[in-house]
Order: C-alpha cells, then structure tokens, then sequence
C-alpha cells in the first residue's frame, strides 16, 4: 500500500465514529469504508484528487452515512468521484427512486426516457402512462422527453413527465453545465446525460411525493454540495418551492447542517438532564461560538420546550448584575 493512500484510508476511518451515529444502523460502515477506499485506490487521478483535498474525501464519507446511501457498486445508488479538485458524493437516479421505497414515501418507482419512435400516452397525473416501444430496437430516433411514475403507500399513482426541452431549460441554468459551457469542465451532463435527464423529471416529481427528510436531504445536497444547481421553480407546475431565508438549515452546507443536528439533539438531552438542565444546556452552545446563521439554524431545530427554556436562561443571565 502506497503511503499517499494509507494516509487517506486513515482519513476515512477516522469517521467512524461519526459515521455510525449518523447512519444510525442503516449501513455498516466497514463495507462503506471499504468500497470508499476501493474507489480512491482505483486510479492515480482520484487519489492525487483525494490528496489534495483531503477534507473533501471526510466530507464526501460523512455524507453517505447523513443522506443514507450505500457506495455498494452491485447498487449504482451514489459514486465518490474526482470533480473540481474534491472528492465528491455523486447520487444517480436509482439511487433517489431506493432512497424514496426506502424512507417509506413511495412502494416503487420507475423512470423512462421517451424516444421519437416510441408511442407515449400519458393517462393522467394519477395512472401510470402507457409507454410503447421497442427496447431492442437499433436506432429510437432522438429522446424527446422523459417520465417518471411511482405507487405510493396508499396505492395512489403519481406520474411527472417533462419535454426534453423543459430539461434542457433546466439544465442550461445548472452551475455544472455553466462551468462546462465557460471552461470545458467535464460534468454529468456531458457523461451521463440520460441519467441526468431521469435525475431531473424525479427532483421535480419528489415534491409531489409523502415528505421524508432522507430523500429532502439528498435533493438538498445535489442541487448545492453536488453542483448540480437546478432550479425546478420557472417549471414547476403545481408544487411549491420553498425559498430558504437567511439562516434557515436549508441555506446552510450539508456537513454545518448534520453538525447542527448532532448539536441539536446533544442540547436537548442536556436540557432535560435532572443532572444538567438548562444552565449546561445553554453553555454548550455558547461554547461552539456559532455565527448568527448557524444560531438562527440550530434554532429552528430545536422543539419549542428547549427554545423557551434557553431564552428564558439567557434572558436571567442577561439580568443578573456584573460582580465588581
């Protein structure tokens, strides 16, 4: 083993810890560490990436256990790849449809790219489309669009369908195809553009979907860690976008916000320790000495309880007189 690469397998193991109290049991993290050093091990391009930065290489790991994705390759649901001089967690369509069947928003999920030569139907929002083709055919004809169809809990069908048009809208506004139109960066949508195009129709359609943090925080992640930038508001026909406001979680970067949350839980159980309550509580957050941002962030997660206690421990302290 090279020294380059015992450096980082150190670096990734030293997540551990962290690791498994973010994952929480849902991935093992001797087998995500593993198939994280494989990569990285994989070509000199990716481990001289990986040595250059190799906070993005901790970043990258400590994501997949946040979002909850597995690295397992035998999967295809999310990548470590080299990409603008980082290591990057890269999630693939599959990957987002697993995470929705798994978080319980949906039963399953399909999405299809739709070629000139195919007959679509579309049957309405809430049936599956009829679609079809020949999967063996040798020439389609060009895609002219995509869709993606699910079957959520209740037995309800929900279907989103976009014109290539309306994804080549989106994606000519994406920070990825931007820097590769002004610096010939290669991305995504230069090497993978059918998935890119499926990954587009289902961050459209997740919106309509039952609401789970895990696929929000994955969503969240590639339109900002994950480069990919796109902005579903001009195309978005019957959901609403919630625009962040200054200092909310959402504003801030996926490692601050999973740091946050630790810190959430770690104040409250502070706070309704008998041995500790709200004095502790209220000192260990003083003791980060967070921003203004990250504040109103870590406020905006804690229960209401918590909330009123500390500004009531602040507002005591404020009052009590300074010792000459």
């Amino acid at each position: 083993m090279s020294n380059a690469l015992a450096i980082i397998k150190d670096d990734i193991y030293s997540t551990r810890e962290r690791f498994e109290r973010m994952a929480g049991g849902a991935l093992n993290f001797e087998r995500e560490a593993g198939f994280a050093v494989q990569v990285i091990s994989s070509n000199d391009y990716a481990l001289n990436i990986a040595m250059g930065n190799r906070q993005s290489v901790i970043n990258a790991v400590t994501n997949v256990a946040a979002i909850g994705i597995s690295l397992n390759p035998a999967k295809r649901q999310a990548y470590l790849v080299p990409r603008d001089g980082r290591i990057c967690l890269d999630i693939s369509y599959m990957g987002l449809l697993d995470l929705a069947i798994q978080s319980g928003s949906i039963m399953w999920g399909q999405s299809e790219l739709v070629f000139e030569q195919d007959r679509f139907e579309l049957q309405g929002f809430d049936r599956p489309p009829v679609h079809n083709r020949n999967p063996f055919a040798k020439d389609r004809g060009a895609i002219v669009g995509v869709y993606v169809v699910v079957k959520t809990r209740d037995g309800d069908y929900l279907t989103a369908c976009m014109s290539l048009d309306e994804v080549y809208d989106i994606r000519n506004r994406s920070s990825a195809w931007k820097a590769w139109e002004s610096k010939g960066k290669k991305c995504p949508w230069v090497t993978d553009e059918g998935e890119m195009i499926k990954k587009t129709v289902i961050k459209r359609a997740y919106k309509l979907w039952p609401k789970t943090d895990r696929l929000d925080n994955a969503v969240h992640f590639l339109n900002t860690e994950g480069g990919e930038g796109l902005d579903l508001e001009d195309n978005k026909p019957s959901a609403v976008i919630v625009t962040p406001t200054k200092g909310s979680m959402a504003e801030l970067p996926i490692d601050q916000q999973n740091y946050l949350r630790e810190l959430a839980e770690e104040v409250k159980e502070l706070f309704e320790s008998e041995e500790a309550g709200p004095p502790i509580a209220f000192d260990r957050i003083e003791a980060d000495n967070l921003d203004s941002d990250q504040k109103l962030a870590l406020w905006s997660v804690l229960p209401s309880n918590v909330r009123s206690g500390l500004k009531k421990e602040g507002e005591a302290r404020k009052a009590k007189p300074v010792a000459a």
